[in-house]
C-alpha cells in the first residue's frame, strides 16, 4: 500500500494488524497513552462505492455493515467496540464530555445526541470515534491530565476554531492546558486539492489575521481560491497554545489518495466515510 504523500520525509506510519491497515501518528504513539487509528477504505465488509471499509450510516450502506467495520477495525486496534461513542457531525463546532453514560453511542445503543462535531474524555478505554470524507480530524492528548480529544473540523468548523474550542472544553472540564497538549492534524484534502469560491474566502478573511492570509489561501485567474485547511488549523492549534514541537501535520491527502481513501470531492460524493478512533490505554483491561 503506497499512498501518494505532501512530503519527502513520512509523517503518519503505516499499520496492519489482522489484515487491516491503518494510520497512526508517531508523535502520539510517543506518549504511550493512547490507541489511535486513521482507517483507510481497506479491510471492511461494505459493497460497491462505499467498499469496502465505511463508517457512515447515511451514505447508503447496510447499518450491519456499518457495525462490522467498526468492530473489525476498533479490534484490530486494540480497543474494545463494546466502548466505542461516535460524533452526530453537522459542521458545528458544539464538543461533548463524553462520560460513562455514554459508552456504546453509536455502536451499540443509539446516540442521544446531534450536532455534536468534537469529543472529548478522561475514561481509559472509550474510544472516541469522528467520522471524515476529507474534512480535517484534529486529535489531543493531555498527559498530564490524561484526557484526549477527537474533533471534525471541515472548513465551517475551521472558521469557528473548533480546534480551540475543543481545548476550551477540555479546560473546564479536565484542567488541560493546551502548552502540555500534544496534538495533530489527521488525513483530508489538501491545498492543491481544495478549490473553494470567494464566498467561503471572505468567512476565512475576518475569522483569521490578515497576516495569516497568504499562507491559508490564494486567488486563481478563474476567481476562485485554493484553501489550505491544513495550514488554517495549524494556527488555531499554535495560536490556541499547542507548542509546535507538540504538533504533527498530515502528510497524506484523502482526495490525492482516492483508491485508498474516501474523498468527497474526488467522488463527486458518491463515498463512504473514514473514520479516526483514540482511546486512553486501559491497563485494567484485558488484551484484546
Amino acid at each position: 500500500m503506497e499512498f501518494k504523500r505532501k512530503y519527502k520525509e513520512p509523517v503518519l506510519a503505516l499499520r496492519v494488524k489482522n489484515q487491516i491497515p491503518y494510520l497512526v501518528f508517531p508523535l502520539l504513539e510517543q506518549t504511550g497513552m493512547v490507541i489511535q487509528g486513521f482507517s483507510t477504505r481497506i479491510g471492511g465488509v461494505s459493497p460497491g462505492y462505499l467498499g469496502e471499509m465505511n463508517f457512515s450510516y447515511g451514505q447508503g450502506d447496510d447499518p450491519a455493515n456499518v457495525k462490522e467495520n467498526l468492530r473489525l477495525f476498533v479490534t484490530a486496534i486494540g480497543a474494545d467496540p463494546e466502548r466505542i461513542v461516535m460524533s452526530q457531525q453537522t459542521h458545528t463546532t458544539n464538543v461533548r464530555v463524553v462520560t460513562k453514560e455514554d459508552i456504546g453511542k453509536g455502536y451499540g445503543k443509539e446516540r442521544d445526541y446531534t450536532d455534536v462535531d468534537g469529543l472529548v474524555t478522561n475514561i481509559p478505554g472509550v474510544v472516541l470515534t469522528t467520522s471524515f470524507a476529507d474534512c480535517v480530524p484534529l486529535y489531543f492528548v493531555d498527559p498530564v491530565h490524561k484526557a484526549i480529544g477527537l474533533s471534525h473540523s471541515g472548513w465551517r468548523g475551521t472558521v469557528g476554531h473548533i480546534g480551540r474550542k475543543t481545548l476550551d472544553v477540555m479546560h473546564r472540564a479536565y484542567g488541560t492546558l493546551p502548552s502540555q497538549v500534544y496534538a495533530a492534524i489527521g488525513p483530508s484534502i489538501c491545498r492543491d486539492c481544495y478549490e473553494v469560491s470567494e464566498d467561503v474566502i471572505l468567512q476565512f478573511r475576518e475569522s483569521f489575521p490578515e497576516k495569516y492570509h497568504p499562507q491559508i489561501f490564494y486567488r486563481k485567474d478563474n476567481g476562485k481560491y485554493q484553501l489550505d485547511l491544513w495550514k488554517a488549523n495549524e494556527f488555531v492549534l499554535t495560536e490556541a497554545g499547542i507548542l509546535p514541537a507538540h504538533l504533527q501535520v498530515t502528510d497524506i491527502c484523502t482526495c490525492c489518495n482516492p483508491t485508498l481513501l474516501h474523498s468527497h470531492r474526488a467522488s463527486h460524493g458518491k463515498r463512504g466515510a473514514l473514520s479516526a478512533f483514540m482511546a486512553i490505554r486501559d491497563e485494567t483491561a484485558p488484551a484484546i
